[in-house]
């Protein structure tokens, strides 16, 4: 245990924070999500912010990895603040989570994704987030998941540049293990930049896709 978490769980106690839950969700949901084991595979625009969303809702374990530290360029989109800076993202992000729900297990990676070391990171999780920046990047996670983890399922991120309508941004299921959240067409590379609402959104879009197969399941 850290000693933020420590510091977070003298501030509040488990049964403050269930009957705070018990207001919002009914029991059966709140066991599934508590239960439930998630990973995230990049922890800037996207990452992050579905990591924030997943931790108020109670998800129970979360896989955190990320192997770049917080830039001043990552606060415009990014649930980071001015202290991080310099910070290994995969360090500074349970720190944010645990000031939301000190009682959920947040487990972080400061290593970089390849071919070589996905099944070792994620073949124990039902669910992996896709949430990285590069095109390539993306591919790869997504092909080697699929192919190495075969009971594993895939929500994915592409498409949510700019500041465009944000009613564009939509989930589909392209594969029976593979979702994709986002516009699927907008590009950093069109000189649109990265707004921190259409990223936020897209964020949304996944962790919702998260929450609805953790309920189904």
């Amino acid at each position: 245990m850290t000693e933020m978490q420590k510091e977070m769980q003298k501030l509040i106690s488990k049964d403050e924070l269930d009957k705070a839950f018990d207001a919002r969700f009914p029991k059966e949901m709140q066991v599934k999500l508590h239960n439930a084991k998630v990973a995230i595979a990049g922890l800037g625009g996207l990452g992050s912010n579905i990591a924030v969303m997943l931790a108020r809702s109670g998800v129970g374990q979360l896989l955190l990895v990320d192997y770049d530290v917080v830039d001043v360029t990552n606060l415009n989109r990014q649930m980071y603040y001015i202290q991080h800076i310099g910070k290994p993202k995969a360090q500074a992000l349970p720190e944010i989570l645990y000031q939301i729900n000190p009682y959920s297990n947040y487990q972080s990676c400061s290593v970089k994704v390849t071919e070589r070391n996905v099944h070792e990171l994620f073949s124990q999780y039902p669910i992996v987030c896709e949430a990285f920046d590069a095109p390539d990047q993306k591919a790869m996670l997504v092909r080697e998941v699929l192919t190495q983890c075969p009971n594993t399922t895939v929500v994915s991120g592409n498409g949510m540049a700019g500041y465009g309508d944000i009613n564009e941004i939509q989930t589909s299921r392209k594969m029976r293990h593979l979702y994709v959240c986002g516009d699927q067409h907008t590009d950093v590379g069109e000189g649109i930049g990265l707004m921190a609402p259409r990223v936020a959104a897209c964020a949304a879009h996944e962790a919702n896709k998260v929450i609805q197969l953790i309920m189904e399941a």
